[in-house]
């Protein structure tokens, strides 16, 4: 499945949850769905973001991948763990979005991933942006980025479904 078609299969989903599913909180240290959805969308429009630093860019950067974003790429995702963010307000991410509000910041990541589908590859690839725990991505590693995350968290949306059936 292409990361645009799973994106829209994310949207698919939301109006067949309750605001209260959307909320809800099965234990402490454990994101809702809404969270996850918001954590989502700001996630990748800040990798879009890091494109358009790429693309803006004129000095090339000789540094790259740390062996955790070499990891990443070779493996075509995130491997297959929970990953604990650190805690702090930029890692907490809005429990009180509304479905709207959810369907519209999808929306938006679609309409920039569309903007650059076509163009990212015409980007130097020595034009890059500084990833944390990744290294030094280039545009093209910036904007897969975005359908890695997507999928990554296909497991934990699974599990915060099968939580609210089970309720």
């Amino acid at each position: 499945m292409s990361d645009q078609r799973l994106i829209e299969a994310y949207k698919s989903c939301l109006p067949s949850y309750s605001m209260e599913q959307l909320r809800h909180i099965t234990e402490n240290g454990v994101w809702s769905l809404g969270q996850m959805y918001n954590h989502l969308i700001l996630a990748a429009l800040d990798y879009i973001d890091q494109v358009d630093i790429c693309a803006a860019s004129v000095e090339e950067q000789k540094l790259g991948l740390t062996e955790a974003g070499k990891h990443l790429f070779k493996i075509g995702g995130f491997p297959p763990i929970k990953i604990k963010l650190p805690d702090g307000p930029q890692n907490a991410p809005s429990n009180s979005e509304s479905k709207e509000d959810l369907l519209r910041g999808l929306d938006q990541v679609l309409l920039k991933m569309r903007e650059w589908e076509g163009k990212v590859d015409t980007i130097n690839p020595n034009y890059k942006a500084k990833h944390d725990g990744f290294g030094w991505l280039n545009a093209r590693e910036w904007f897969e980025l975005v359908g890695m995350h997507f999928h990554h968290h296909l497991r934990q949306k699974s599990e915060l479904e099968q939580a609210w059936i089970h309720k």
